[in-house]
């Protein structure tokens, strides 16, 4: 028996038009998922995911929407159900949102509280209103349930010039422990993924220059950028039967950057 196979799951990715939500996607489709919706605010990014998805062995199906907006959240998970429900949320959509440019890094006190709203809604509502609108089905199907959010090292150890973002990352893997709590009688988990920084779109080009990565990676233990490839393996760990007796917890995914214990 193949405790990594998804026996026709299906999942709803957030964010899975690029990057790590890309690489999550495609990782759970040649491990039979069944249909896996293809969550971002961008159609061409998702529509050409999904078509990726389908070429790898499951169905995908582009879900527009912007996680930030529970109305669109709660017609996403309608379409979900007409594919025959979520057996998986992979709540992936963070970083800065659909807008990178409403977010300034700097110190907390010089900015205005204006500054903290895009983290909080993408990287802590936007778990919230997935796993709110989710859960009611999942629930009522009986079925295994996997919840699994992707949360940063920001959360656990906190950033200076990152304070929204870092309080953000941490309420959400607070929620998810929360929330573990709360549904584990109905045999659904909830875990999360910490990553620390990762090469994808948004990043890659900072990637490529050598010192920059000398001096960003000089506190890793694995002294090299995350790849999507790395992090995909260990959602579908989660997302598998092989982690039925796994909620509440978080898993780094880091390079070392920060030790668990």
């Amino acid at each position: 028996m193949d405790t990594f196979d998804l026996n026709g799951a299906n999942a709803l990715i957030t964010g899975a038009g690029q990057g790590v939500g890309r690489a999550i996607a495609l990782t759970l489709a040649r491990h039979n998922a069944g249909t896996v919706l293809i969550n971002d605010v961008n159609t061409e990014r998702a529509e050409a995911v999904a078509s990726e998805v389908t070429e790898a062995g499951a169905t995908g199906v582009a879900a527009v929407a912007d996680v930030t907006d529970y109305e669109q959240v709660e017609r996403m998970v309608e379409l979900a159900a007409e594919a025959g429900g979520i057996d998986i949320l992979v709540n992936n959509a963070g970083n800065r949102g659909a807008d990178p440019g409403r977010v300034q890094n700097g110190n907390f006190w010089e900015l205005p509280p204006s500054n903290w709203d895009a983290s909080l809604e993408v990287n802590l509502y936007g778990p919230m209103y997935c796993t709110r609108a989710v859960l009611p089905q999942m629930i009522e199907r009986g079925a295994p349930g996997r919840l699994i959010t992707i949360i940063s090292d920001a959360g656990r150890v906190g950033e200076p010039a990152l304070a929204a973002y870092s309080a953000a990352k941490g309420g959400a893997a607070s929620f998810t422990r929360a929330i573990a709590k709360a549904v584990g009688r109905y045999g659904i988990t909830a875990n999360n993924v910490a990553i620390s920084a990762t090469r994808t779109p948004a990043t890659a080009a900072r990637m490529e220059d050598p010192e920059m990565v000398k001096r960003a990676f000089r506190n890793y233990i694995v002294r090299r950028p995350g790849e999507p490839d790395d992090i995909a393996p260990v959602v579908l760990l989660l997302a598998s039967p092989a982690s039925s007796w796994i909620t509440g917890q978080t898993y780094p995914v880091n390079g070392g950057y920060a030790l668990n214990f």
